[in-house]
């Protein structure tokens, strides 16, 4: 017995049926990069066919088109694709159109349509209200592609600690990270945020900015700011209290970690309210060699705003979006062994990783390459993670 989307998507006229939470609806208002006279198929069809593709598993363009072209007619129809009464087929569009397609979107609208359908889905699934949001920024360079001068493409991103990407935006050629912070996360809900990010953001702007918008921040401080560094490493840690410790073992290491805390007023940063320091054990246990680390933080949290334990959490939980989105993207989908370098091409398809790994990891999903092979064993699994009913 066909189910009722089957049936629904089986007429000759199908429209999809868009739960509160639908991908096509945040599509609806991206901008068409083709002539009017060239559309003979539907951008958002051709974009959510290419989601549901790499949710099922695609790594490469050609997988995109070869999912779309194998796909049931009424997947297609569902989708948006047209039906043809005389031929009693779905016309589907060719690879080179796809790809024409994909290569020439607005990379910063769709990233914002991807943003935005990721938290309002995250806002319906999620019925545990927090204090605080983290977020995490942090860069990657697609290794595989190249942009204008020769260069790589670079993606800055924006992931909060749990499951979501929030944000992304292409780095200019001729430019670096930090200048892309504060754009990046502009526009954002960031009142009680708590963001963190590497030692090359922690910059005076981006500290003032956050607090103007009601977000605090655990920034590092590494020989980049030495006068800041000099500062903190002069406090009189020996006396001051042990705040959190911790130990875990995996990997092939042992790991100890211990976090002090203090409250100081004089700190040379906007919004400074504490400064942390992190001491590490690292133990190889193969090797038996022991490496020790200091690491210095300053934070706009005020004391007593959130526990030793919770502020350790986020220190370590910034390295979350290295672990569970770029990497994933590169051994699960092999986003470096990619050679795709045309137009917006590399940013798009990381666009659609991204889209793909923060919807399985919403889902519970740990693991997600078997998550795409989920996706991939019935093609009305990615369709219902997109938003159909």
């Amino acid at each position: 017995m066909p189910s009722g989307l089957e049936q629904l998507a089986r007429t000759p006229s199908p429209q999809p049926l868009p739960d509160a939470v639908c991908l096509a609806h945040f599509l609806a208002g991206l901008p068409d990069p083709r002539d009017r006279r060239g559309r003979r198929f539907p951008l958002t069809a051709i974009v959510t066919a290419a989601a549901a593709s790499v949710l099922a598993g695609a790594r490469s363009l050609t997988a995109i088109t070869e999912w779309i072209a194998d796909a049931p007619r009424w997947v297609l129809l569902v989708l948006g694709f047209a039906f043809d009464p005389f031929s009693k087929a779905v016309t589907v569009p060719h690879p080179t159109t796809v790809m024409r397609l994909l290569g020439r979107l607005d990379g910063d609208a769709f990233d914002a349509a991807v943003s935005a359908f990721l938290q309002a889905r995250a806002a319906d699934l999620d019925t545990e209200k927090v204090r605080w949001q983290a977020v995490a920024v942090d860069g990657k360079q697609l290794r595989g592609s190249r942009a204008a001068g020769g260069k790589a493409v670079w993606l800055l991103a924006a992931r909060d600690h749990a499951v979501t990407v929030l944000a992304q935006r292409q780095i200019d050629t001729k430019s670096n990270e930090t200048p892309a912070f504060i754009p990046l996360l502009d526009g954002l809900a960031l009142e009680n945020a708590v963001v963190t990010a590497d030692a090359a953001h922690t910059q005076h702007a981006n500290g003032l900015w956050l607090r103007e918008q009601g977000a605090h921040y655990i920034a590092v401080v590494k020989g980049n700011h030495p006068g800041l560094l000099k500062q903190l490493r002069k406090l009189p840690w020996a006396d001051i209290a042990l705040d959190h410790k911790d130990r875990t073992r995996g990997r092939g290491r042992l790991e100890v970690r211990h976090l002090k805390t203090a409250a100081f007023g004089h700190l040379d940063y906007p919004g400074a309210r504490q400064a942390l320091r992190v001491m590490r054990w690292r133990k190889d246990l193969t090797s038996n060699k022991i490496t020790i680390e200091r690491l210095y933080f300053i934070t706009s949290l005020p004391p007593g705003a959130a526990s030793g334990a919770r502020i350790a959490a986020w220190i370590r939980g910034h390295w979350k979006i290295e672990n569970q989105l770029h990497h994933v993207r590169d051994t699960t989908f092999a986003e470096d062994a990619s050679t795709i370098r045309a137009g917006h091409l590399p940013r798009v398809m990381a666009s659609l990783r991204n889209l793909a790994i923060s919807l399985c990891r919403q889902d519970g999903h740990t693991n997600i390459a078997a998550a795409t092979r989920h996706h991939a064993r019935r093609p009305d699994r990615p369709l219902a993670t997109l938003g159909w009913t």
